[in-house]
């Protein structure tokens, strides 16, 4: 590191890191970024790699070719996953090495939250990474081929049932996408099924789907779902998954061969000495006007880790890319004068949602539209914000081919082989 430089070390390469990155002096500051993986993910992307439409290389961009760029010359990039903080000496441990900073940015986002319901995780599909994404898409395809094959009806009734629990945009977006999978896709590809055998079964636990946008769009997200012959089902309180058997509150019970979870989220758990601070409410910090961390010095936090209320958003800023990408440039600016004094302000773009081909909801302020046109919007709003002209370019042909001609050459099923073994990972360090 440049020692005659101030120490800027940022935890996590997502957008909020990475805008940071991109706007603070590199004369001023050393940046290091750290991120458990060599690459930066297209979160909102990952249910279309779930539901075979895109591939991931399509929406995840190396960290070190985006080094490479103009904004980004000066910041260095290392991976290994943090095994704490420490507050006292200012060292972030990983379980590869000990880095010193001056300023510190946690920005490692959230992950899924499962209420505390005893084997969930273990039991589950979920989407909250590539990797998670393509483990979803195998089991969907493994379903599919399998149930051609059985000669149980219990059996292959099950298999054939696919039970989304969640009922906000990512719920709503897979829960499309499988919905369009046995609409048109079943007919087409799998001939020894049928396409009624086929069962995807949306269950949220308020009154409506997308509780965080208007009622318009949840009307019309219910409406689009019901044209895909998906089950809606409203306040199910879902209670556990056994054996595969999905039971709620009320008493209902669902034989299902695959549940995927999109029910909640929390912020990525870090451990902290030298201090008696911990997580607020969703497992993230809370920060005053300027990001700062309450309670200690030169930390940071944006994105979804951070909790940033005011009178517009008393429970925190939205968890979305748009806030993290206004935080960390905040937070550069200010960082780059040495004094705090733009605080931080969420400009609200809006907020959107895609239910399948022709079929989305936005909410932009007071203005609603769906439709052919809400579609075409968060298409051209995704393709925009996505990293790397070849990642552009890949996954606007990918949507092209699909709406042409209603198929997808990456319905495959990829596991990793069992040989050779990898080497044993390192022991994470703790804290004494």
């Amino acid at each position: 590191m440049d020692t005659a430089k101030k120490r800027l070390v940022v935890i996590g390469g997502g957008f909020g890191g990475l805008n940071l990155a991109k706007k603070i002096d590199k004369s001023q500051w050393d940046v290091l970024i750290i991120d458990k993986n060599n690459y930066h993910s297209f979160a909102p992307l990952f249910y279309q790699v779930a539901s075979s439409g895109l591939e991931p290389a399509g929406i995840t961009f190396p960290l070190r070719r985006e080094m490479r760029k103009r904004s980004m010359r000066g910041t260095r990039f290392t991976m290994g996953t943090v095994s704490y903080i420490d507050v006292r000496t200012k060292q972030v441990v990983t379980e590869y090495e000990t880095i010193p900073y001056d300023a510190l940015v946690i920005a490692v986002g959230c992950t899924n939250n499962f209420f505390g319901i005893n084997g969930l995780e273990q039991n589950v599909y979920t989407i909250k990474s590539a990797a998670e994404s393509i483990r979803a898409r195998n089991a969907i395809l493994y379903n599919l081929e399998r149930a051609g094959q059985c000669s149980d009806p219990e059996e292959r009734k099950a298999m054939l049932t696919f039970a989304v629990v969640g009922g906000g945009p990512t719920g709503v977006e897979i829960a499309g996408a499988l919905g369009e999978m046995k609409r048109w896709t079943i007919i087409r590809e799998y001939p020894r099924l049928l396409q009624d055998e086929v069962r995807v079964v949306l269950y949220e636990g308020a009154d409506r789907l997308l509780r965080t946008m208007s009622e318009k769009s949840s009307k019309d997200a219910l409406r689009d779902l019901g044209e895909l012959m998906v089950d809606v089902r409203l306040g199910k309180t879902m209670q556990s998954y056994e054996n595969g058997e999905l039971k709620f509150a009320d008493g209902e019970t669902l034989r299902t061969g695959m549940v995927i979870w999109t029910a909640g989220i929390v912020g990525n758990p870090l451990t902290i000495i030298g201090s008696d601070v911990k997580p607020g409410p969703g497992g993230r910090y809370e920060v005053d006007e300027f990001n700062r961390v309450k309670g200690l010095q030169d930390v940071y936090a944006i994105g979804d880790i951070c909790y940033h209320s005011d009178e517009r958003f008393p429970r925190g800023c939205p968890q979305l890319a748009q806030p993290a990408i206004q935080q960390g440039r905040c937070l550069a600016r200010n960082l780059n004068r040495d004094t705090f004094t733009e605080p931080f302000s969420y400009r609200d773009k809006g907020s959107m949602a895609t239910i399948g081909r022709n079929r989305a909801v936005v909410d932009m302020g007071k203005v609603h539209f769906n439709g052919w046109f809400a579609w075409m919007a968060w298409l051209i709003v995704h393709l925009v914000t996505l990293l790397g002209m070849r990642n552009k370019i890949v996954v606007f042909i990918n949507w092209i081919w699909s709406y042409v001609g209603f198929a997808t050459s990456l319905r495959m099923i990829l596991k990793p082989t069992r040989y050779p073994l990898d080497p044993p990972e390192p022991v994470a360090k703790r804290p004494e």
